[in-house]
Order: C-alpha cells, then sequence, then structure tokens
C-alpha cells in the first residue's frame, strides 16, 4: 500500500506546477493549443481550420486560443499579452509564429524570442511548437526554411513547416492560389494547406485534408483532386528535415 501511495504522489507531481514535463494527450482527448503570432496566423482564422479539420476527420478534438494581432514580431508578443497568456493558460501546446524573418534583424528576433517563448511553454507543461511560413510571392523559399529551421533547433521547438507545404503544392501545381491579393498573406487554400500541415504535426499523424468544411460559419470547398495534393504536400514537409545553418549565422 505505502508504495502504491508513493507512485501515486509520484504521478501527481509529474503533472503539476510549474516545470512539469509536456504530455500531449491521446487522440481521444482535446488538445489545448496557444497558438501566438500576427496576421499570418489571424487571417482566415488558421486556428479555427485546424480545429475544423480535426472536428470532421475525427482524429481528436482542438480547443485554442489565439493571440495574433497584425504587425507584430515574437518580441512585440513576449512583452505584450501573450506571454501572460501562456503562463496563466492550461495549455497541451504553444504554436508560434513570427513573419519571414529572412532580413538578419528579422532572423535574430526569431531565434531569440522563439527560444524565450519554448522555455516559458516547457516551464509551464506544455510542448513548444514553431509554425514556418512562406516568403513572399516571388521570393524564394531557402531563406525562410533556414531561418525556422535554425529557429527550431535552437529552441528545442518542433518544426511545423507549413512553408515547405507551400513550397511543395506550388511545385506540383504553380497555379494554386495560396496567397491573397497582396502576395504576402494567405488566401483562404493557403491557410488550409498550413492549418492541414500543423494539424498533423501537432497530433503526429498523416496529413488528413478533408474537401469539404465550415469554418467560423462559412463554407470552405475544394476539389478532391486538389485535397489529395495538399495531403501529399503537407507529408512531404513533415517528412523533410532541412538542413539549418546556426542561429548565430546571419
Amino acid at each position: 500500500m505505502k508504495a502504491l501511495i508513493a507512485l501515486t504522489l509520484l504521478a501527481v507531481v509529474a503533472v503539476a506546477g510549474p516545470g512539469r514535463a509536456a504530455v500531449v494527450p491521446s487522440r481521444q482527448q482535446p488538445l489545448r493549443v496557444l497558438f501566438i503570432g500576427n496576421s499570418q496566423t489571424s487571417t482566415n482564422d488558421l486556428p479555427a481550420f485546424v480545429a475544423e479539420i480535426a472536428k470532421v476527420s475525427k482524429h481528436g478534438k482542438i480547443t485554442y486560443r489565439t493571440i495574433a494581432p497584425s504587425a507584430t514580431t515574437l518580441a512585440g508578443l513576449w512583452y505584450g499579452r501573450a506571454n501572460p497568456a501562456l503562463v496563466s493558460g492550461d495549455w497541451d501546446a504553444v504554436v508560434l509564429q513570427q513573419g519571414p524573418s529572412v532580413t538578419p534583424a528579422g532572423r535574430s528576433t526569431l531565434c531569440f524570442y522563439a527560444k524565450e517563448f519554448a522555455d516559458a511553454a516547457r516551464e509551464h507543461g506544455a510542448k513548444p511548437y514553431l509554425m514556418m511560413v512562406w516568403p513572399r510571392r516571388g521570393s524564394e523559399f531557402a531563406e525562410v526554411v533556414d531561418a525556422y529551421s535554425a529557429a527550431a533547433a535552437a529552441s528545442g521547438a518542433t518544426l511545423l513547416p507549413a512553408g515547405v507545404a507551400w513550397s511543395a503544392a506550388l511545385r506540383r501545381m504553380p497555379s494554386l492560389p495560396l496567397y491573397a491579393w497582396d502576395g504576402v498573406h494567405p488566401g483562404r487554400m493557403g491557410t488550409y494547406l498550413a492549418a492541414a500541415t500543423v494539424y498533423a504535426g501537432l497530433r503526429k499523424i498523416p496529413p488528413v485534408a478533408p474537401n469539404s468544411l465550415v469554418v467560423d460559419q462559412n463554407p470552405f470547398w475544394i476539389p478532391a483532386a486538389t485535397a489529395r495534393l495538399f495531403r501529399d504536400s503537407a507529408a512531404e514537409a513533415l517528412r523533410s528535415r532541412p538542413a539549418a545553418s546556426s542561429c548565430a549565422e546571419t
């Protein structure tokens, strides 16, 4: 009996209080996710797409909160509302996102504050993830991939390579309308592809891409062939292990 009580106390200590190890719930349990980013995340409500993919595919429910104001970096979020939300919430996962971050200043900010957020997430029992975005239309993906891969490696965050999935999809079909009109933000198809990549990475499952969803009460539909293309592109991205230079290299 004493041994049983001791084991029970150890189990309680393992899951309670600051500094506890992050535990990802099983697919039958809701996954509580805090999304921290900017308009690349909030445009078209990427977290709502993630939650709807979860609902339709029945691989596990997602509950979430989003803190993603426009035109901000992880530095601004660290000193704004995001850090208190991380500390005060009961999260299983924290998904971080900045802009393309290909300039020396942007890359440095991404590297430094990705680690700050990742350390804070782990301290509070959440697993940190870094969602790689995409470059401006017409620019190369390589520098974005390198910046995010370096930041993920330096911070110990798991990379969610949405930008690689975009690149793979555009290689397969260059005419895909992944970008919004401004060539910076995602269109709904671009958000959907990123969300499919994020959900598969969070749940550690092969990507799923239902071709019919209702997101924020708005119907979303793509042809079955496009859904397959997105699924294959997300799978390719999640299999990839892009080599990255050090965060110290700019």
